[in-house]
């Protein structure tokens, strides 16, 4: 019986792990030489990796902070819309001449105002978080389309303007081993919340607010200030999100982040975060992430376009389900 319980608790906390590994394994096995988006065929090939790093880094950089919110108890619906927000803000302020320092800080501090603004609605307004983050969903996309001019679709090069040479650099370049500064700062970002949920004050209060939120304010935790904090997070998470985009795309485009609340959603659950809160790691929703992107990159180029959807839901659902069974065999006495 102990060993059957041990069985099951590694399953508990390594499976998503073996999820990413199976999967990595399958695509390495593929032949992708048809297909020009992998050089040399070979999916595990070094430029390939890279490439979907990436392309990966604003679900990669977004994934803690959601989902740390979403351990205590809430959640974020306008976290894409404050990406292409943020995306908009960062490439008018490069093509306006603002060198890239200012441009990054005044573009979270964006980030900042837009997470203060969900958390204000939520805590102060007290407005249910699916509703008051439905609403700042709608807000920050109509902002976003009524900053870029009539009859263009972005924020890009043109009219006399041109963007900065090192735009690019920050999504594009390489700045070490070959990532570029978008994947380092979504992996410090990640560590960093890691540390804060093991160890600090806030990932504590976080799990206590989400697992009961009348015994944590009974014992002296300042829920309000905790949520409030978290979507502070989250929107400066979306900011960094929005300028790797803009920055990979070069241009700043007022749709970059449509759908993203859904993918951070899905990676948070795939990584076993419950969504009533209360539970969640910070590192699992990231190896979640990169499952959820070798999924759309690598697998979707195989599998034909028709069935792609279905590819997706399906392992999904699979991994879900699994997560969930174990989980709950896990928590037997």
């Amino acid at each position: 019986m102990t060993k059957s319980f041990a069985v099951t608790g590694f399953l508990k906390d390594y499976y998503i792990y073996l999820v990413l590994i199976v999967l990595v394994a399958l695509l390495a096995s593929a032949n992708l030489d048809q297909f020009p988006l992998f050089e040399r065929g070979n999916f595990l090939y070094k430029r390939n990796i890279i490439n979907i790093l990436r392309v990966s880094a604003p679900i990669l950089v977004i994934c803690g902070a959601f989902t740390l919110l979403m351990v205590s108890g809430y959640i974020d619906l306008s976290v894409g819309s404050a990406m292409s927000l943020s995306a908009v803000v960062y490439a008018m302020l490069a093509l306006n001449g603002v060198p890239f320092l200012p441009a990054f800080a005044l573009t979270v501090l964006v980030g900042v105002l837009l997470g203060a603004i969900n958390g204000f609605l939520v805590v102060r307004m007290r407005i249910t978080p699916v509703i008051a983050t439905l609403i700042t969903l709608s807000l920050y996309k109509g902002i976003a389309l009524l900053l870029v001019e009539d009859g263009t679709s972005a924020i890009k090069s043109g009219g006399g303007l041109k963007m900065p040479g090192w735009f690019n650099s920050y999504g594009r370049s390489g700045a070490l081993l070959d990532l570029p500064a978008s994947v380092w700062v979504a992996i410090a970002v990640t560590l960093a919340l890691i540390v804060i949920q093991k160890r600090g004050v806030l990932g504590k209060y976080a799990a206590a607010t989400g697992g009961n939120p009348t015994a944590a304010k009974l014992s002296g935790i300042k829920t309000g200030r905790v949520v409030f904090g978290l979507y502070v997070l989250v929107g400066i998470s979306a900011a960094l999100a929005g300028i790797a985009r803009s920055s990979f795309m070069s241009l700043g485009d007022p749709l970059s982040g449509d759908g993203m609340e859904l993918t951070a959603i899905l990676v948070v659950l795939l990584g076993g975060t419950a969504f009533s809160g209360g539970e969640g790691k910070v590192q699992r929703s990231f190896i979640g992430a990169l499952i959820i992107m070798c999924l759309t990159i690598g697998m979707l180029t195989i599998v034909p376009a028709y069935t792609q959807t279905l590819v997706i839901g399906a392992a999904l659902l699979l991994a879900a389900a699994t997560n969930h069974l174990v989980s709950r065999k896990g928590g037997r006495k």
